[in-house]
């Protein structure tokens, strides 16, 4: 096979006829082409080893082709015949009135179109060489933990101070830094429930007395903890809690069961609509209306007020 480099090989040839036309006289020079065109077609379709004639029309930049596609061999016999019938068809085109430009020029020309077989390979192999995208690197876990504990701390403080002034005895909100990590979840809550050390200069803790819904929404799931404390769980069973709250979404699982700390968590799954942060809102006012069935709860009178449904934006940051 002729090669114009190791990677640029071809097997034909193809001698373009091209020229300008004219939209003068209602395109009379471009009909004129065409019949210049038919009056050779037949000895330049016969021509041995031609592949294909193709014309090229184009009504904006007025080009007017005739492509000739010939094996490589065969074009070098035409080569020979000085291209037959090409010396006829182009002192026609220079005769038409309206026609400008005729030339000629010779290039290979390929099919380099896939079959469905090598479509799939080449997909393949493309796939297999893609660079891999950079992964962010995994946060040290000793960092991660004192910032879920931080907030954990900070957190209990707020709950505390919230559920004094509007006599709470359970509380339901969100936390950011366990990102939807069950394990980390139950750390944070952990931290909300720390005895408060009164000589710390930053109070952390101290709502140990009050349980909790505490939700954390990561990319792939919304991790789901409910906290009864010890003199509350006659009144409230924290796995029936959790597991109401949690039944209302699909791909829900309940991962861990006790008379004080329950966990769980939700799957995220695109098809059903089912995004951690779009759901947890909802979870929560969820969870505080099993509370109120309970009479656990305080009633909504409608005074915003008074509005008891807590997320992140109900604490500074």
């Amino acid at each position: 096979m002729p090669e114009i480099t190791k990677s640029v090989k071809f097997d034909n040839i193809a001698r373009e006829w091209r020229c300008k036309w004219s939209a003068d006289n209602d395109k009379a020079s471009l009909n004129a082409a065409q019949q210049a065109l038919e009056d050779v077609l037949a000895d330049l379709s016969s021509v041995e080893g031609v592949n294909s004639v193709q014309r090229v029309v184009c009504g904006g930049c007025l080009d007017f082709k005739v492509v000739t596609k010939l094996t490589a061999a065969g074009f070098g016999e035409w080569e020979k015949a000085k291209f037959a019938p090409e010396e006829e068809f182009l002192a026609k085109l220079k005769g038409i009135k309206g026609i400008q430009a005729v030339e000629t020029q010779t290039y290979t020309l390929e099919e380099v179109k896939m079959n469905k077989k090598d479509i799939k390979k080449a997909q393949e192999k493309k796939e297999k060489e893609a660079p891999k995208a950079e992964e962010k690197p995994a946060e040290d876990p000793a960092k991660k933990l004192k910032k879920v504990l931080k907030e954990g701390g900070k957190r209990g403080v707020e709950i505390e101070g919230a559920a004094d002034m509007g006599g709470l005895q359970f509380f339901c909100t969100s936390v950011d830094e366990p990102e939807g990590d069950v394990d980390l979840l139950k750390k944070c809550v952990e931290a909300m429930n720390a005895k408060s050390d009164p000589n710390e200069e930053e109070r952390k803790g101290g709502s140990g007395h009050i349980g909790k819904m505490v939700f954390s929404a990561g990319a792939e799931q919304l991790a789901v903890l409910a906290y009864v404390p010890e003199e509350k769980q006659p009144e409230l069973v924290c796995e029936e809690w959790l597991e109401k709250v949690l039944s209302t979404q699909p791909g829900h699982k309940i991962l861990s069961k006790a008379k004080d700390y329950c966990t769980g968590t939700i799957a995220t799954n695109a098809d059903k609509g089912v995004f951690p942060l779009k759901i947890r809102e909802g979870l929560i006012l969820e969870a505080n209306n099993f509370l109120r069935k309970k009479g656990l709860f305080p009633e909504d009178d409608g005074d915003d007020d008074d509005e008891c449904v807590f997320g992140d934006d109900d604490f500074p940051s």
